[in-house]
């Protein structure tokens, strides 16, 4: 996992599928990027506020990375950082991979813990068309695979930016791998 960096940064304060690319973005520790729409102690995802408005946001950062784009550009979809709504983009981790639990450093300061698989919804075909197909698939044993990235909570806040390194901490014990969150 060495020379795994932060490629783009991304955040919007309005409700939107894709999110602009920024310059940096500040994590703020139990709440998620500052400014963004998602951000908050409680979930802000509309589909989860309307289950249950109460429930504690473990969707503050989503993270990608950026060779799930190099794999879709295979299939002939281009799709850029932030065109998902990620908050951050990564190269040269496997990020879902990553056992629960994980505690991902993000430059200098910043710590994400990881919660789960971001579950794709239908709005990715919204955007392109045939691309939710490109990420979530079935595996040989029929068990659903989520690509579009993975979701954590902030425990430490800080500034982010493209060129940062990232460094995973896996948990210790026995390690519980990703589910949707």
């Amino acid at each position: 996992m060495s020379g795994a960096t932060v490629t783009t940064v991304s955040s919007n304060g309005t409700y939107s599928f894709t999110k602009p690319n920024r310059e940096s973005i500040t994590l703020l520790a139990g709440l998620g990027v500052e400014g963004d729409v998602h951000a908050g102690v409680t979930v802000k995802h509309r589909s989860r506020v309307a289950q249950d408005p109460t429930q504690p946001n473990l969707r503050q950062v989503h993270l990608i990375q950026a060779e799930l784009f190099d794999d879709v550009a295979g299939a002939g979809f281009e799709v850029a950082p932030g065109d998902l709504g990620e908050n951050v983009t990564t190269r040269g981790i496997d990020l879902l991979a990553l056992p629960t639990g994980t505690l991902l450093r993000l430059g200098a300061e910043a710590v994400v813990e990881v919660t789960g698989l971001r579950n794709p919804c239908a709005q990715i075909d919204d955007f392109r068309h045939g691309l939710l197909k490109q990420v979530v698939g079935r595996d040989e044993n029929g068990e659903i695979v989520r690509k579009a990235g993975i979701m954590g909570v902030v425990l430490t806040g800080g500034e982010v930016r493209p060129g940062d390194l990232v460094r995973a901490e896996l948990p210790t014990g026995p390690h519980r791998p990703l589910e949707r969150v």
